[in-house]
């Protein structure tokens, strides 16, 4: 398994600045109802989780700007006001839509190439007063250790100028970090920088945790990887974005983990979790990690989230969320997130909800399930 794979956290999916500017937070007004109202742009805006952010900031009563190319899902927030051009300054109009716009602050949900986002941040650093940038904590170089914080050591590109993922994904850690730089270097004190891991709950296309309740919902023997005390983080879409809407009304820069619960939380609790949402008793096999590892599944793609929670990846699912939650980032209960991520996916047309994008397929399953119990039997032979 490539650390890159483990890394890449896609939708952040979901979300790294210098060390020196993840020293602290900074804070200029308190709680409750918003100080004053806000002109937010956002780079993005239709994906995942810009609109959970822009119905977050249109609740709080904000006005808000996005600007994207217009292709993905066009028809969202008619009465938004919307700007076309390209995060790519040399293709077609580029920022030119941006040019001699001030706004109170930016949320750049798109961003992957630090060239594209310089240019952004460059562009809009004399007339934004706060800049927040979502990165991954696949910005950092390593997963080794429980407990981390944002001082942990951070990813390299061996060519800084490279402009694709890799084949595996492997810059894609580089280039958060590449990004996170470009905006601390337009904006100074006056980024914010979020980090998430796996951002998950209603309108997560990426089907990564909904194919467990999903599964579970089925029932008859089902194979959970690792053990019942292996630790998971994610976030609920709807958590991250109305945190970030706090950090905007605050005016809180820093940089910070956005994963969750607040406290930690484990495959046994989340398939508990699924238990109380389905109603359902689904026989539970334990297939350990090193067995797992050994016949080729990793943990990403076929059995999504789930980490080996040893070696190389012990701290995957331990990072330190301290900083956040004195922040102000709250959690709702990961009950809820998978009730409604359940009823999201259900929902769905019949057509799609037969494409399931993540998870094992059922003769996989079958296939490790049977040589996990021969491995058993042979062991008590």
């Amino acid at each position: 398994m490539t650390t890159s794979r483990r890394q890449f956290l896609q939708f952040s999916l979901a979300a790294a600045a210098l060390t020196a500017c993840g020293t602290g937070m900074k804070a200029t007004s308190g709680g409750g109802a918003p100080a004053s109202k806000k002109h937010i742009l956002v780079l993005g805006g239709t994906g995942f989780l810009g609109p959970a952010f822009v119905t977050a900031a249109q609740a709080r009563g904000h006005t808000l700007t996005l600007f994207n190319r217009g292709k993905t899902r066009p028809e969202l927030f008619p009465d938004v006001e919307k700007l076309h051009g390209d995060r790519d300054p040399l293709k077609g109009e580029g920022l030119k839509a941006l040019e001699g716009r001030s706004f109170d602050a930016v949320l750049d949900t798109s961003g992957y190439y630090p060239r594209m986002v310089r240019a952004s941040a460059e562009l809009l650093a004399p007339h934004v007063g706060q800049y927040i940038f979502i990165s991954s904590v696949s910005a950092y170089s390593k997963n080794d250790t429980p407990d981390a914080d944002e001082n942990a050591e951070t990813a390299t590109l061996a060519d800084p100028t490279v402009e694709t993922m890799g084949k595996n994904f492997e810059n894609y850690g580089g280039l958060k970090r590449a990004c996170e730089q470009a905006t601390e270097k337009a904006l100074g004190g006056r980024a914010t920088v979020v980090r998430p891991g796996y951002i998950v709950g209603p309108e997560d296309r990426t089907d990564r945790y909904v194919y467990f309740p999903l599964r579970y919902d089925k029932g008859g023997e089902m194979l959970a990887p690792g053990s019942p005390e292996d630790p998971l983080q994610i976030i609920d879409v709807r958590d991250l974005a109305e945190w970030l809407v706090l950090l905007v009304e605050r005016n809180t820069t820093g940089t910070f983990n956005a994963v969750g619960p607040e406290k930690p939380w484990t495959m046994g609790e989340m398939f508990a979790a699924c238990k109380e949402v389905t109603g359902k008793d689904t026989k539970l096999t334990w297939v350990p990690g090193e067995f797992l590892l050994k016949n080729g599944e990793d943990g990403e793609g076929a059995l999504p989230i789930w980490a080996p929670a040893f070696g190389a990846y012990a701290g995957m699912h331990r990072r330190s969320n301290a900083r956040a939650v004195k922040a102000g980032l709250r959690f709702r209960s990961p009950v809820v997130t998978t009730r409604d991520a359940l009823a999201w996916f259900q929902s769905l047309p019949e057509e799609r909800r037969n494409q399931l994008r993540a998870g094992l397929p059922a003769e996989r399953e079958a296939q490790l399930l049977s040589l996990w119990a021969q491995a058993q039997g042979n062991k008590q032979g």
